[in-house]
């Protein structure tokens, strides 16, 4: 073979990856991955790439449109004529058949919307595929439709402090929030991801770097209010020591979060009501429990095995962080220990699967209540763009992921070494091999409990930036998802759960995606503070479009205070976020000159601007315009409006710095003061009545 032949058989191989040749950068420059890091990528695949897409008679699973021409054409084989019969099992029970004609299957066009099984018969051969007919555009509410504008505010749950709370927000927290938002005329409540993390290691806080997104992070729940802790004489006597009191008085006041000894001490707590629950053997909620776990099927078994024996072999040995640390025969879940630890240790898997009961039931009696309030959306959960390699997600079907990949971003001028989140990506192609069943459920699940799902990094529809793992994130190149049908899928999911989406399409946008997003109804993430028209001005509010939510700032921005007197770039230079000094001159400059055409149009708007208030990074940020801030911005055109407690009180420090993992406490920031004061507080009260009036206006 030479050289030629040789170098046009790896890019086809490349091709055949789905590994993009090149992508447009923030300046629109095209930007080419080398051929080495292209085959650093390649081989991260594992030997998991069709080298012919068209290898059986049919594909393995094929989306179509509601109501929209629905037909099969049989891959060809030296172009061999077929001559059999089809069946396609229809999610109802129903049965279709037909013939195939020329090759191909035609389908009724008004197919029923849902999953269905096809089988095809031709002669002796035999072959499979699933069937999804989905609807063209996800699910809005009425209110939506009436083109009305809704508002709420964007919490980091483990954020929030009361005078119950055990040193982290939970669900009891989160339903004292709704009722008093509610009565402000708040319409929804955002939350960060509360996926499953790591029990048995709490250090690893990162709620976009989940153990799997299938279930929920169980330092949520709030132990005190469970049924079989208030009825446990046991966990009564416990609570009330004067020891745990005083561990909770201590945990309660503090400003930042101690995970270690705030799960080591509810999981006490949990195992003193568990005890109690398993001595209730007939009772209603055993039932509840009992059909509970028949739902959750395999999936929830994995996740409490998961945690029962990261529990079980972390109180053996240190540093067992994740199943990649355990000893071999642990590291598989379909290994024969795996299942001897299960028959060996039930109840421990069984307290596991029942503390995602009791999170599952928290978290819908919260949503629960924002119906009984008739809030609009409610709740609106937060879905992770990914997992860590070493979680339950990826011990159950390690064939989907690849592991020696690592999810990022390209370079640009905010991350002038690129990103690497640490996540392991799915294979496009065994993802479709797998029929989308594990997007369905995990999308599915995210969808429990909610009236709208926000997901993280959207454009990974459409691809995602690889890294080998250990390889910094420069050198990295795109790979292409199957855009369509995953939308698709999301629209079906949508539909039925009646839960919008919102896509995060932060950063540099491909124009591939925009249109496709816009047209199946998904709304857009636009943050006031990067929103400029084509001549440079900050954007009128009037001009934002509709389908989007607008905020003034997120978990990865500086708070309002942050962002006005430069702070976050104060901690960029003493945690070496910024390694080159012209970069960082630049992004202040370019700081300065936003503040600029911010304050223009304030000014415009006949906002009183205080003393000492101006576009210089040492400006001050007095509570007044801050608030000021948020009520103009209001008035945006946007259907959805959010904002931050942390800028209800004008705090600065952020909750965490991208590009840091342990320089900075991340995740760990609590809110400096109590629900209660919060919603005590007259400045925070006038702040919210003027914004919700300020919905109804606009």
């Amino acid at each position: 073979m030479t050289k030629l032949q040789a170098k046009r058989q790896l890019e086809r191989q490349f091709a055949n990856a789905g590994i993009h040749r090149y992508f447009f950068d923030e300046r629109g420059l095209r930007k080419y991955a080398p051929s080495a890091v292209k085959q650093q990528i390649l081989a991260s695949f594992g030997g998991n790439v069709p080298q012919n897409m068209a290898t059986g008679l049919l594909p393995t699973v094929k989306v179509f449109y509601h109501n929209s021409p629905a037909y099969l054409r049989l891959n060809q084989h030296n172009g061999q004529r077929y001559h059999g019969e089809w069946q396609l099992q229809l999610e109802n029970g129903d049965t279709l058949v037909g013939k195939v004609k020329n090759n191909v299957l035609n389908f009724p066009r008004d197919l029923p919307l849902g999953y269905h099984q096809l089988s095809l018969k031709c002669g002796q051969i035999q072959a499979d595929s699933s069937i999804i007919v989905a609807p063209r555009q996800c699910y809005q509410l009425p209110q939506i439709q009436n083109k009305q504008k809704l508002w709420g505010s964007c919490v980091q749950l483990y954020t929030l402090k009361s005078e119950t709370n055990w040193g982290i927000g939970d669900f009891g927290d989160l339903q004292q929030f709704l009722a008093k938002f509610q009565q402000n005329g708040g319409d929804f409540v955002g939350l960060n991801p509360i996926h499953s993390l790591f029990p048995a290691n709490p250090e690893g806080a990162s709620p976009y770097s989940p153990s799997s997104r299938n279930w929920l992070n169980i330092i949520y729940i709030d132990v005190a209010s469970l049924p079989e802790f208030r009825q446990s004489a046991a966990a009564q006597h416990w609570f009330q020591s004067a020891e745990v009191q005083q561990q909770l008085a201590d945990l309660r006041q503090r400003d930042w979060i101690d995970y270690s000894a705030v799960m080591a001490l509810k999981l006490q707590g949990l195992q003193l009501a568990f005890a109690e629950f398993e001595q209730q053997a007939a009772s209603e909620r055993q039932r509840q429990f009992q059909q509970f776990v028949q739902q959750g099927g395999e999936s929830l078994q994995v996740q409490a095995t998961f945690d029962a024996l990261h529990a079980d072999l972390s109180r053996r040995s240190e540093n067992q962080w994740g199943w990649d640390c355990w000893a071999a025969e642990y590291q598989d879940y379909h290994s024969a220990a795996v299942s001897e630890f299960q028959h060996s240790h039930v109840e421990q898997v069984r307290f596991y699967a029942w503390l995602q009961w009791c999170a599952a039931e928290q978290i819908e009696a919260c949503y629960q209540f924002c119906r009984q309030q008739q809030m609009p959306i409610g709740l609106y959960r937060d879905l992770a763009v990914g997992v860590t390699p070493n979680g339950a997600e990826t011990w159950w079907n390690k064939s989907l992921f690849c592991l020696t990949a690592s999810v990022g971003a390209p370079p640009d001028i905010l991350g002038p070494q690129g990103q690497n989140w640490g996540l392991a990506p799915m294979n496009p192609h065994v993802l479709q091999q797998q029929a989308y069943r594990p997007f369905i459920e995990m999308i599915r699940a995210n969808m429990q409990s909610c009236g709208a799902l926000r997901i993280d990094h959207i454009m990974c529809l459409l691809r995602l930036w690889w890294v080998k793992c250990g390889d910094s994130a420069k050198n990295g190149a795109y790979i292409g998802y199957p855009v369509d049908d995953l939308i698709a899928i999301l629209a079906l999911e949508s539909q039925r759960q009646q839960c919008m989406i919102i896509g995060e399409d932060l950063g540099t946008v491909p124009k591939a995606i925009v249109s496709k997003l816009k047209n199946a109804g998904i709304f857009s993430y636009k943050i006031f503070y990067f929103e400029f028209d084509q001549q440079g001005q900050s954007r009128a509010l009037a001009e934002y479009p509709y389908q989007a939510m607008t905020t003034l700032s997120t978990h990865d921005l500086p708070t309002v205070n942050g962002y006005w007197r430069g702070h976050d770039f104060e901690l960029g230079q003493q945690y070496q976020v910024y390694p080159d000094p012209k970069i960082l001159a630049r992004l202040q400059q370019d700081r300065v000159n936003a503040k600029q055409k911010i304050l223009q149009r304030l000014q415009q708007a006949q906002l009183e601007i205080p003393p000492g208030v101006d576009a210089s990074l040492s400006s001050d940020c007095p509570l007044e315009f801050n608030h000021a801030l948020q009520r103009y911005v209001a008035a945006v055109n946007s259907a959805l409006f959010g904002l931050q407690p942390e800028d209800w009180l004008g705090m600065t420090e952020p909750v965490n710095i991208p590009g840091t993992s342990t320089q900075y406490p991340n995740w760990r920031r609590r809110l400096n003061r109590t629900l209660d004061d919060i919603f005590a507080d007259p400045a925070v009260l006038a702040l919210l009545q003027t914004v919700s009036h300020a919905r109804k206006m606009v």
